[in-house]
C-alpha cells in the first residue's frame, strides 16, 4: 500500500558482480489514535529473491504470506546494521523466540518452510496499543480520577482493618449479611447486640468483664468497617457504569474492572470466613484469636486489589510505555530493562515480607520478644527449636518465635536488597519517572524498618502498628509504581539486540558474497 509512508530506506548494491539486486524496503504507518498519542508500525518488509545464496528462492511467497497477517518480517541475512535502528523504533510490541538454528533467531509465527530452508529470521508481531479509555483526553482524565480515588479508598480499607484487628473489634459483630444493615440505635438493641457477643470466646478469655460503653467502641469499628466496603463498591460500579454507558471504557479495561469488582466482592466473603475462625472456641491457643491463615488470605487478597487497582489506574494515566516509545534512547531502554530485571525479584520480596507481618498479626506475635537486634538475648530464640512443632510448616507458620524471626530476617533482607538495587541503578540512563520511583522506595523502606523496630520496642501500640501495616502498603504501591514504568524494556532490549545480531549477519554475508552496500538515509516523516 503506497500510501503508507514514504520508504525509510532503500539498501541494494549498486554495482552487484553478480548482476542481481538486495534490497530491503521498511515502511513506516503513521496511525493517529489521539491527540496526545501516535503510534508507529512498521507495515512491511520485503526482500528481494537473489541468486548470491543469502534468500532461498521462494522467500517472497512466505514473506508475502506474513504480510498479510499482520506480521512484519525481515530476513535476517539481508538486514544491514544500517536498518536496525529503523527497525527497532518502529515496532512497539513483539513475541520472539530464540531457537537452536544455526545463526539468529526464529520467532512464533514463521512459516515452518522457512526453518526447514535452515533460514535464521526474526519476526515481529506488529500491535498497535490501544489506549484503555476511549473519548479523548477528558474521558481519561475523569476515568483516571474515578480509578485513582477507589484505589486510595482500598488503602483506607485496609489502614481501618489494622485498627479494627489492633484494637480487637473484629470480633464484635458475630453475624453477618452481604447488603448489611442499621446499627443499634436504641439502648435495647445494644443490650441484646452486647449479650450475643458475651457468648463469644473472645469475650471469655479477653474481653471478660466490659462494660457497654467499650463493646460500643470496638462495634462501631467493626460496623465503620464494613460499612465502608459497601460503599466502595457502590462507588466502584456507578460511575464504571456511567463512564460505560458513555462509551469511555474499552473491552480490555471493561475485563481488568470486571476481575476487581468481582475480588472485591469475594474479598467480603473472605472476611467473614476470617472472622467466623475467631467465634469458634480455641483449641491449640488459651485466647480467642482468628485463624493466621485467614487474616493472611484477607490481607493477601486486599492486597492483590489494591495492586491490580493501582495498576489500571497508572495505565489509563501513562497508555504508553515509556520503554516502547520510539522517542527513548536505546540507552534507556536498556537501563530500564536492567532496572526490570532487578525490581521483578525485589517486588517478590517485599510481597513475601508484607504476608509474613500478616502472620505476626495473626499470632500476636508482636506482643513476645521486644527488643531488637536480639530476641531473648540471642540471635535465634531457643523458643524456635523448643516449640518445634510436628512439622516443618507447622513451625513456619504457627510458632510465635518462629514466625516473628522470619519477618525480622525478611525485614532485614528486604532493606538490604532495596540500598543494593538503589546503588547498581543511581548511575544508569533511566527515566525521571523511574529515578523518582527508586528514590521514594528506598526512603520509604528504611522509613518501614524504623516503624516496625519502634512497634516493637513499645509493645505494638495501635497507632504505630497502624502506621506499621499503611507503610508496609506504601511500599509496595512505590514498587508497582517503578515496575509500571519500566514495563515492556525487556522485551524491547532483546529485539534490539536481535537486530543488532542479524545486521551483524547480514554484513558478514555480503561480505562474502561480494556484494556492495548502498544505504539511502530515511525520510524525515512528520508526526501528529
Amino acid at each position: 500500500d503506497d500510501r503508507t509512508g514514504p520508504a525509510l530506506c532503500n539498501v541494494g548494491e549498486s554495482n552487484p558482480p553478480t548482476g542481481e539486486l538486495v534490497s530491503v524496503c521498511l515502511r513506516r504507518q503513521r496511525i493517529s489514535k489521539m491527540r496526545f498519542e501516535t503510534w508507529i508500525a512498521v507495515r512491511r518488509a520485503v526482500s528481494a529473491i537473489t541468486k548470491t545464496g543469502c534468500i532461498p528462492k521462494g522467500l517472497s511467497c512466505a514473506t508475502g504470506a506474513l504480510t498479510s497477517r499482520g506480521m512484519a518480517t525481515i530476513a535476517a541475512p539481508v538486514i544491514p546494521a544500517q536498518v536496525t535502528n529503523i527497525a527497532v523504533n518502529s515496532i512497539p510490541k513483539h513475541h520472539l523466540m530464540q531457537s537452536s538454528m544455526n545463526r539468529g533467531f526464529s520467532a512464533k509465527g514463521v512459516p515452518s518452510s522457512l526453518s526447514n530452508k535452515g533460514l535464521s529470521t526474526v519476526a515481529a508481531e506488529v500491535r498497535v496499543v490501544k489506549p484503555l479509555v476511549a473519548g479523548g483526553a477528558t474521558a481519561q482524565r475523569q476515568v483516571f480520577w474515578w480509578m485513582t480515588g477507589c484505589t486510595g479508598w482500598v488503602f483506607s480499607m485496609v489502614v481501618l482493618g489494622g485498627v479494627t484487628r489492633l484494637t480487637r473489634s473484629g470480633l464484635s459483630m458475630t453475624d453477618w449479611k452481604f447488603a448489611g444493615g442499621l446499627p443499634p440505635l436504641t439502648e435495647e438493641e445494644w443490650e441484646i447486640e452486647f449479650a450475643k457477643y458475651k457468648k463469644s470466646p473472645e469475650y471469655r478469655t479477653v474481653n471478660q468483664g466490659m462494660n457497654l460503653e467499650n463493646f460500643k467502641f470496638i462495634y462501631w469499628l467493626e460496623y465503620a468497617h464494613r460499612m465502608w466496603g459497601r460503599v466502595l463498591g457502590v462507588a466502584f460500579a456507578v460511575p464504571c457504569t456511567y463512564f460505560a454507558v458513555r462509551g469511555y471504557i474499552t473491552w480490555p479495561l471493561a475485563a481488568r474492572l470486571g476481575v476487581l469488582f468481582t475480588l472485591g466482592g469475594c474479598q467480603a466473603f473472605v472476611g467473614w470466613w476470617m472472622v467466623k475462625s475467631g467465634l469458634e472456641e480455641p483449641k491449640n491457643h488459651q485466647i480467642a484469636r482468628v485463624s493466621p491463615y485467614r487474616l493472611a488470605t484477607h490481607l493477601t487478597s486486599a492486597f492483590v486489589i489494591y495492586t491490580g487497582m493501582l495498576w489500571t489506574s497508572l495505565s489509563v494515566l501513562y497508555p504508553t510505555a515509556e520503554a516502547l516509545n520510539p522517542s527513548t534512547s536505546p540507552n534507556v531502554v536498556k537501563g530500564l530493562a536492567k532496572a526490570q530485571k532487578i525490581l521483578l525479584p525485589l517486588s517478590l520480596l517485599i510481597a513475601v515480607t508484607a504476608v509474613s507481618g500478616a502472620f505476626v498479626a495473626g499470632l500476636d506475635a508482636g506482643h513476645a520478644y521486644n527488643t531488637f537486634p536480639l530476641m531473648d538475648g540471642q540471635l535465634v530464640p531457643l523458643q524456635y527449636w523448643s516449640e518445634f512443632s510436628q512439622t516443618i510448616f507447622q513451625n513456619t507458620f504457627e510458632n510465635t518465635a518462629a514466625v516473628q524471626f522470619h519477618h525480622r530476617v525478611l525485614a532485614v533482607t528486604t532493606l538490604c536488597s532495596v540500598t543494593g538495587a538503589w546503588a547498581i541503578l543511581r548511575n544508569t540512563a533511566l527515566t525521571t519517572r523511574t529515578k523518582a520511583c527508586l528514590n521514594a522506595m528506598l526512603a520509604m523502606t528504611y522509613c518501614q524498618v524504623a516503624l516496625g523496630i519502634s512497634t516493637l520496642l513499645l509493645y505494638v501500640p495501635v497507632s504505630l502498628g497502624s502506621a506499621h501495616q499503611a507503610g508496609a502498603l506504601t511500599l509496595m504501591s512505590l514498587v508497582v509504581a517503578a515496575l509500571h514504568s519500566v514495563r515492556g524494556a525487556a522485551s524491547r532490549s532483546a529485539l534490539m539486540n536481535t537486530y543488532a545480531g542479524a545486521g551483524k549477519v547480514a554484513k558478514d554475508h555480503l561480505a562474502a558474497s561480494g556484494a556492495r552496500l548502498t544505504v539511502t538515509p530515511p525520510r524525515p516523516v512528520a508526526s501528529h
